[in-house]
């Protein structure tokens, strides 16, 4: 039996055909396969990057759109004393690099006993929940995560991806001259001539002799 594919995602607009219902580990992934809530397997097949969220929609190669939504999972919630506590909990969970639910009043993240004695360890409350897992996406683009727990227990890291941005695309590119120079670059001139005067910057004033 020959299984359709779903290669590229389809517009929200009229109603879908079919429901597909993903945990997050198998929304961050471009290639899997899956089965539709009618019981029928289905491919997907998707560029590289790609993170599906609840509301996405696939298009399946015979035509058919597939509506996302995501499973209920096993998840802890984080409650604090007050919104400062929340968000310096917030700010060292996210120092880890792990996909984080940001919702009103908690935070919800996958199940972690390293996170969790930190968490507990900073005031927090937790109490754990079956729920869909949504979490922030990357701040510059579409998000791809790569949820692997390494030998200390550390759940999922979550980077920014877009093929348009670089993973710091707010930092420029690497050049020789890490410090950039505070006077306008003379396009004219080599740079050997450029002048780094010191003190008020006229000649024998705070610096070297003039050369005669």
């Amino acid at each position: 039996m020959t299984i359709v594919v779903a290669r590229t995602l389809a517009g929200t607009e009229g109603p879908a055909h079919e429901v597909i219902e993903l945990a997050f580990e198998q929304r961050e992934r471009s290639r899997l396969r899956a089965t539709l809530l009618s019981g029928e397997e289905v491919g997907i097949d998707l560029p590289l990057g790609t993170v599906l969220r609840d509301g996405d929609r696939l298009a399946l190669a015979d035509g058919r759109v597939v509506a996302v939504e995501a499973a209920r999972e096993a998840l802890l919630e984080v409650r604090a004393r007050d919104g400062a506590q929340l968000a310096r909990i917030a700010y060292h969970v996210g120092n880890r690099h792990v996909p984080l639910q940001v919702g009103d009043g908690w935070l919800r993240l996958l199940p972690d006993h390293v996170l969790r004695a930190m968490i507990e360890g900073l005031g927090g409350r937790i109490h754990e929940l079956a729920a869909p897992f949504q979490p922030e996406t990357g701040a510059y683009g579409h998000s791809h995560v790569h949820h692997a727990h390494d030998d200390q227990g550390h759940g999922g890291r979550i980077h920014a991806f877009d093929a348009r941005h670089t993973e710091h695309p707010a930092r420029p590119p690497h050049t020789d001259h890490p410090h950039p120079h505070p006077h306008h670059e003379h396009p004219d001139r080599p740079h050997s001539e450029h002048e780094h005067p010191r003190g008020s910057g006229a000649p024998g004033v705070g610096g070297p002799a003039s050369r005669p």
